[in-house]
């Protein structure tokens, strides 16, 4: 017979997933590291933008600038094969910069290659917004793909509430550096805006992840399996 004073099994959210979590706050600090790749992941992302802008300030060089970008996205990508982990980060990053060598290569002027960067910024922020004042805050379904239920987080008004918080959060970093930067990039400030995209880059991101840090530790919102709060 089952023990009758067992501690209850802990539970993934509103549906039958993985039952580890007690709050909606643990389950979203557990996802949103899995998401973003954890520290490792976060800095392996930032690096080769960081390298670029940093050696084009200093040697006004976009070729050599971007070589140091890319060969700097080559040698974290190696250590991760030595390594035998996922190079999903990697990948994205040396993606990032290949595009944005295409897009200054094409017009021959250096502050395109932030351009695809400020396209990019803007059309998350978009996305971001949008999928708030729609009522489905995209971080819900970044929890509902990891846990194999893509929408029945939306059933549970908490987890809402807070999955579109912590999308306002996510969305704030694009919003702030397409304010910055478009108009720099209008203006021809090249090394305004090498100093604008170390400044708003991996700081700033930091900064976002330590609001939702802070977000996701006030609080411990129970979560209910089956149980419906609307």
């Amino acid at each position: 017979m089952p023990d009758a004073s067992a501690e209850p099994a802990r539970h993934d959210g509103p549906g039958d997933g993985a039952r580890r979590y007690a709050t909606v706050e643990e389950l979203v600090r557990s996802k949103l590291a899995e998401a973003l790749g954890g520290g490792r992941g976060i800095v392996e992302s930032a690096v080769p933008t960081i390298v670029f802008t940093v050696c084009w300030i200093v040697t006004k060089d976009l070729r050599t600038s971007l070589v140091a970008s890319v060969g700097s996205a080559v040698v974290l990508l190696a250590v991760r094969l030595v390594q035998r982990s996922t190079v999903q980060f990697v990948l994205n990053a040396l993606v990032g910069i290949a595009i944005a060598a295409v897009f200054a290569s094409r017009s021959g002027e250096a502050r395109d290659v932030f351009l695809p960067g400020i396209l990019y910024n803007g059309a998350y922020a978009a996305v971001f917004v949008v999928s708030i004042l729609v009522g489905w805050p995209l971080v819900g379904f970044l929890i509902g793909s990891l846990t194999g239920e893509p929408t029945e987080w939306h059933e549970d008004r908490q987890l809402v509430r807070l999955c579109s918080l912590l999308t306002w959060l996510f969305a704030a970093p694009c919003i702030v550096r397409v304010l910055v930067q478009y108009p720099l990039w209008a203006g021809d400030h090249v090394a305004l805006l090498g100093t604008s995209k170390v400044v708003l880059g991996w700081p700033l991101q930091v900064a976002a992840f330590a609001a939702m840090a802070w977000v996701l530790s006030r609080n411990a919102t129970p979560l209910e399996p089956g149980a419906s709060t609307r």
